[in-house]
């Protein structure tokens, strides 16, 4: 996993992709919510969000 990170910074840092950043942290964080919310008590109020 810390291979592929640094792949793809290197990726970004060369192409100047930046703007990749934002888009990669936001799929990550909701693909973290999705899957937090399935065995949880939380996700009736999780759900009310969307």
């Amino acid at each position: 996993m810390i291979d592929f990170l640094k792949d793809l910074w290197g990726f970004m840092k060369e192409r100047k992709k930046f703007w990749l950043a934002p888009i990669i942290l936001i799929l990550v964080l909701l693909g973290t919510l999705i899957v937090f919310t399935q065995s949880s008590a939380v996700a009736p109020f999780i759900y009310t969000l969307f």
